[in-house]
């Protein structure tokens, strides 16, 4: 599943409050390694500008990457209940929800982002991710219930190769 990154136009209008050079500090601080203080930086920017979605939304991409899933699920979720017409946060939540084997709660998290911007590419490919896994168990769940049902064995094997010959993100 992909992550949607905070450089998009959409976040910036809707933020309102941030300063691009501000955002795109906190993001050269990331990339360089330094995690913590752009994390405190941002904090610091959302303290002051609660209603700051970009920074907001960059403070949960940060957390993500750094592996602090629950941190960063809850900033996502703060961002989906205050600006529902924001299609990526929802994109992202959905990623974490994945990582964490909730497939159903990320299609959920996808058709909400979907909603938002039906043309949203990237959420488009992860509810495709999404729906390989859920159909994988779902034929491995009918296969534990019939062990004789001829056509899942083969159904599943493509599904694996199709896992398989994917990319890394």
């Amino acid at each position: 599943m992909r992550f949607l990154r905070p450089c998009l136009l959409v976040l910036l209008l809707a933020a309102g409050a941030v300063r691009a050079d501000e955002l795109q500090e906190v993001q050269r601080l990331h990339a360089a390694g330094q995690t913590n203080e752009a994390l405190e930086r941002a904090r610091k920017l959302v303290a002051t500008a609660p209603k700051d979605a970009a920074m907001r939304f960059q403070i949960g991409v940060m957390l993500a990457e750094s592996g602090r899933t629950a941190e960063a699920r809850e900033t996502f979720e703060r961002l989906v209940q205050d600006y529902p017409e924001l299609p990526e946060p929802y994109n992202n939540l959905a990623a974490l929800k994945a990582a964490a084997g909730d497939y159903e709660g990320a299609r959920s998290s996808l058709d909400q982002a979907l909603r938002a911007n039906p043309t949203l590419a990237t959420a488009h490919e992860n509810l495709g991710d999404v729906q390989v896994m859920l159909a994988l168990r779902s034929y491995a769940r009918a296969l534990q219930l019939d062990p004789a049902a001829a056509s899942v064995p083969g159904k599943l094997a493509l599904l694996r190769q199709l896992l398989q010959s994917s990319p890394a993100r």
